[in-house]
C-alpha cells in the first residue's frame, strides 16, 4: 500500500476534544514551533552557584556608560545586582532601630534581641550597626556586623530570636545594645489576606490603623525596575522608589546600597521611565507626597524633566498629576515606540509626550480589557500584548484587540477538572519575551496553586500557542547578554546569598538560568538532567464509517534528531474510549531508522513524540504510516 502522508498543523488546538482536533496538535510539553515543524525548546545552565533569598519578581539588564553590563533582580526580600559572575546585594535599609539589646543562654547559639515594637516577622532580614556586646557571653562586636542576620522567631512585638555562629558562654539578660537595620519591606510572597493599610507584615509603618476583617488582598511583594539613562531606578510595589549608580559614577557601587529618591513619592504602585523627553513617571501614587495614606491608585506624577527629585508642578518645570478613572487601580506599563500603554484593572490608556504646556497627553484607549498582573504584559514588534485581568490576552498596536487563542480554556477556564489560572495569584504572572524565536511566555500559576508552575507561550510570527509547565518567575530577553535570563523559585530552598547568619528555607531561594544554551538543565556542578519535552496530536481517523484500518508499519521524518526518541501510537475504536498504546509500542526511533512495523488496528489513531534522556533534541517533520482496510469490528 502507498504511504499516507498524516498532515499536522502547528500549534495546540485545545479549544476541541482529542477526536475533533484531527490534524492538529492538542498537547504538549517544554516545545515550540518554528517554520510550521514543533521541536524541543533549548536547554538552560545556572549562571552562578548562589541562590537568592526569596521570589525573583522583576530583573532588568541594563548597561553603565563605559559598557559594563548589569542585571538587578528584585526579590521579596530584597534587592540584588548579577554583574561578572557574582551577586551584590544593594538592598534599601528602612529607619534604624536604635539601642536594641540581648538576651544569652550559657551553651546556646540562640540570642534574643530586645527591642520595644520592632514590627519584625519571622523571615526578615536585617543588620547590626554599633554593637556593644552582651557581657560575658564570649562574642565580639565582628559576630554581629559581619553578616546579614535573618530573623528565626518573633515570640511577641517586644523580643526576637537570632542564630549565632557560635554558643554563648554565659546567660545575660539586656544586656550589651546594638542598632538595627531592617531590609527595606518589599511584601509578601504570595498575594494575601490582610487587615488593613499599613498593617501586617506589608507596609510597616506608623500611620494607619488595622481594619476588624481579613477582606483585605494584599498584592504580593514585587518591584518595578527601569533605568533613568545608567542609574537604576527601583520602585517597591505599594513602597517607595529608590536608585542605584552602577560603577562609572562610584567605584564602590558594588558595596553600597540603593537609597531612596529624594523628593520622589513615598507609596507607589510602581515607576517608569519616559526615555525620549527624560521624565519619570510614578503611578499609582500619593497626591501629597510623603503621605502614604493618601496614596491613590489611580494618581500619576510625573517628575521635571531631567530631574528624577522634582515632582512639584510649577510654571516653570514640566512635572504634573494626572489621575485616571476607568477602573480602580493601576495594575502595570509597558514603554512602547513613542508612548506608554497604561493598563487598570478595567481599561488601557496611552501616555505620550506632547511638549509644553501640557508635557503629556493622556487618552483612554480601551475598555473591558484590564490586564491580571504588573509584570503581565510586554511589548514587541510595534504592538503591547497582556494576559487580561478576567481571562484572554490583548494586544494593542493603535487599537485594542482580543487575541483569538486556541487554548484559552485549559489557561483560564476551572471547570470540569480543569485547573486553569488561580486568579487570586494573577499579580504574579509574568510576562518574557523570546525574540530568539518570536515567543511571549506568560508564566502562571494554576488553580490551587500560589506559585508559578505553568506557561502559555504564543509565537507571534506564527501566529501559534503552546502550553507547559516551565515555571519562571521573572525573564529578561537576549540583549545584552547573548541568552535570555531566567530565574526560578524553590519554595523550600535555603538561599545562598547573601550570606545569612541562621539562614533558613523560610523564604524559599531564586536560581538564575541563561536559557537557550544546549539540549539539558544544567546546574551549577555541570550536572545534566533531562527536559522531558513532548508532543501529542489529536486523533486522526483510520477508518471509513465502520471498516477498522491497520496500521503495518510508519516511517520516521525528523528535520533534527540527536539522540533517541520515542513514538507512540495511541489508539482508540470511539471517541469516548481511552486511548491505548498500539500492541507493539512505544518505539524508539533515532536518526538510522529507516521505518518501523508496527500491529495498530483502531478507528482512531494519535500521535505522541518524546525524549526522555539527556543529550537529546529533536525537530520533528511529517508523519507517513502504511495503512489498510481492515474489516468490520470484530
Amino acid at each position: 500500500m502507498p504511504l499516507t502522508n498524516v498532515q499536522i498543523r502547528p500549534g495546540f488546538n485545545k479549544q476541541v476534544t482529542e477526536t475533533g482536533a484531527e490534524g492538529q496538535w492538542t498537547d504538549g510539553d517544554f516545545v515550540r514551533f518554528r517554520y510550521g515543524l514543533p521541536e524541543k525548546i533549548g536547554g538552560w545552565e545556572q549562571i552562578t552557584d548562589s541562590t537568592l533569598v526569596g521570589a525573583v519578581r522583576e530583573q532588568l539588564v541594563w548597561a553603565d556608560l563605559d559598557g559594563r553590563k548589569y542585571a538587578a533582580l528584585g526579590t521579596n526580600k530584597g534587592l540584588f545586582i548579577y554583574y561578572e559572575g557574582a551577586f551584590y546585594d544593594i538592598t534599601p535599609l528602612g529607619t534604624a532601630l536604635t539601642g536594641a539589646t540581648f538576651d544569652t543562654t550559657d551553651t546556646s547559639a540562640t540570642v534574643t534581641v530586645n527591642y520595644v515594637a520592632h514590627d519584625l516577622d519571622a523571615g526578615d532580614l536585617f543588620t547590626f550597626t554599633n554593637v556593644t556586646p552582651p557581657s560575658g557571653a564570649g562574642y565580639v562586636a565582628a559576630d554581629f556586623e559581619t553578616n546579614t542576620f535573618q530573623v528565626v522567631t518573633a515570640p511577641d512585638a517586644d523580643t526576637f530570636t537570632i542564630t549565632m555562629a557560635a554558643a554563648a558562654t554565659a546567660t545575660t539578660s539586656a544586656s550589651g545594645s546594638a542598632d538595627i537595620n531592617p531590609y527595606a519591606t518589599v511584601g509578601p510572597l504570595s498575594q494575601t489576606y490582610g487587615y488593613g493599610w499599613g498593617t501586617g507584615s506589608w507596609s510597616r509603618g506608623t500611620w494607619g490603623s488595622a481594619s476588624t476583617t481579613s477582606s483585605v488582598v494584599l498584592d504580593p511583594g514585587s518591584w518595578s525596575l527601569d533605568n533613568f539613562g545608567q542609574i537604576l531606578i527601583a520602585t517597591v510595589k505599594n513602597g517607595k522608589t529608590f536608585k542605584w549608580s552602577p560603577i562609572n559614577a562610584d567605584p564602590s557601587a558594588l558595596t553600597t546600597r540603593a537609597t531612596v529618591v529624594s523628593g520622589a513619592p513615598t507609596k507607589s504602585v510602581m515607576s517608569i521611565v519616559s526615555e525620549r523627553d527624560r521624565h519619570l513617571i510614578i503611578l499609582g501614587t500619593e497626591t501629597i507626597i510623603g503621605s502614604p495614606i493618601n496614596q491613590d491608585p489611580m494618581f500619576i506624577r510625573f517628575s521635571d524633566q531631567e530631574d528624577i527629585s522634582d515632582y512639584t508642578p510649577t510654571s516653570i518645570n514640566t512635572a504634573g498629576t494626572f489621575r485616571l478613572d476607568s477602573g480602580v487601580k493601576i495594575v502595570g506599563a509597558a514603554k512602547a515606540k513613542d508612548y506608554i500603554l497604561i493598563l487598570t484593572d478595567t481599561s488601557a490608556y496611552v501616555m505620550q509626550f506632547v511638549g509644553t504646556p501640557f508635557t503629556f497627553s493622556i487618552r483612554q484607549v480601551g475598555s473591558n480589557c484590564g490586564a491580571i498582573g504588573q509584570h503581565a504584559i510586554k511589548y514587541v514588534n510595534g504592538a503591547v500584548w497582556w494576559m487580561g485581568q478576567a481571562g484572554g490576552f490583548f494586544v494593542y498596536d493603535g487599537t485594542v484587540k482580543a487575541v483569538p487563542c486556541l487554548v484559552e480554556d485549559f489557561v483560564f477556564t476551572n471547570k470540569g477538572g480543569n485547573l486553569g489560572i488561580n486568579y487570586n495569584s494573577g499579580e504574579i504572572v509574568y510576562a518574557g519575551l523570546n525574540h530568539l524565536y518570536s515567543e511571549i511566555n506568560w508564566f502562571y500559576p494554576k488553580s490551587g496553586s500560589e506559585k508559578i508552575d505553568r506557561v502559555v507561550s504564543y509565537n507571534y510570527e506564527e501566529n501559534v500557542w503552546t502550553t507547559g509547565s516551565m515555571d519562571r518567575t521573572s525573564w529578561f530577553d537576549a540583549t545584552l547578554y547573548d541568552n535570555p535570563y531566567a530565574t526560578k523559585f524553590n519554595a523550600t530552598g535555603t538561599p545562598t546569598f547573601p550570606t545569612i547568619q541562621g539562614v533558613t528555607n523560610v523564604n524559599g531561594a531564586s536560581i538564575y538560568y541563561a536559557h537557550e544554551i544546549g539540549n539539558n538543565e544544567v546546574d551549577s556542578t555541570g550536572a545534566k538532567t533531562a527536559i522531558p519535552a513532548f508532543i501529542q496530536s489529536g486523533d486522526f481517523n483510520l477508518g471509513e464509517g465502520e471498516v477498522f484500518i491497520s496500521m503495518r508499519r510508519f516511517v520516521p521524518d525528523f528535520k533534527l534528531l540527536t539522540g533517541d526518541a520515542q513514538i507512540t501510537i495511541n489508539l482508540r475504536d470511539y471517541p469516548a474510549d481511552g486511548a491505548t498504546s498500539s500492541p507493539l509500542g512505544p518505539f524508539t526511533v533515532n536518526s538510522s531508522t529507516d521505518k518501523i512495523d508496527t500491529r495498530a488496528r483502531s478507528r482512531f489513531a494519535s500521535l505522541k513524540i518524546a525524549n526522555t534522556s539527556t543529550d537529546q533534541n529533536w525537530r520533528f517533520g511529517t508523519f507517513r504510516a502504511d495503512v489498510q482496510p481492515d474489516g468490520m469490528r470484530g
